[in-house]
């Protein structure tokens, strides 16, 4: 049976050494997000880096996701809060314990497969800094000047033949990204889209 987790031997020690700090890739990097939790009964995902180790989990503890989610590091402390609102216009919102908070919402304006992301909270909020924009059966999330962050799709097998399913997906964020933030805002975008 395939493990799906890394043995404590092969972590990385230096991997959350200065967890309040915030850590931008230095060139692109792949992700694998299994949407599947690790927790039994639990809605949630997954993520792995490109060497196959658990770098974040996602968990929903209530069976109608509408309570607060937790995406976590692989040590279990929550980095980012997640509380859905219900209504006519659904958002998401994401807080971490440094201060960032965001709210994701449909972006009427540009197109129903559009989603804005507002930055800040209550009076004070900077207009749309990302936006996720749907392309196929994947999305992008690019910044407010439309530069590409990172893009989510279907993961794809190398060998002919195999396919991993519709709940295993890649994630490449591109340099100078904060990869826990850029996946904070893929999970928000799950939540509202029942993914989650």
């Amino acid at each position: 049976m395939m493990k799906i987790h890394p043995d404590q031997a092969f972590v990385d020690s230096s991997a959350g050494e200065d967890k309040s700090s915030t850590y931008l890739t230095t060139e692109q990097e792949s992700f694998t997000i299994w949407m599947r939790s690790l927790v039994f009964h639990s809605k949630g995902c997954t993520v792995f880096d490109s060497k196959g180790n658990l770098i974040y989990r996602v968990d929903n503890y209530d069976s109608k996701s509408r309570c607060e989610t937790y995406l976590m590091d692989l040590y279990g402390e929550v980095l980012f809060k997640f509380q859905q609102t219900m209504g006519l216009f659904k958002s998401c919102k994401g807080y971490n314990s440094t201060g960032t908070r965001f709210r994701l919402r449909n972006n009427f304006k540009v197109s129903s497969s559009s989603f804005k992301v507002v930055m800040g909270s209550g009076k004070d909020d900077r207009q749309s800094s990302y936006k996720i924009v749907s392309r196929g059966s994947g999305f992008t999330i690019e910044d407010g000047s439309g530069r590409l962050m990172a893009e989510v799709k279907k993961k794809q097998s190398h060998i002919n033949g195999l396919d991993f399913g519709e709940d295993v997906l890649t994630m490449v964020v591109e340099p100078q990204v904060d990869p826990s933030f850029t996946m904070s805002i893929v999970i928000a975008y799950g939540l509202l889209k029942s993914k989650i």
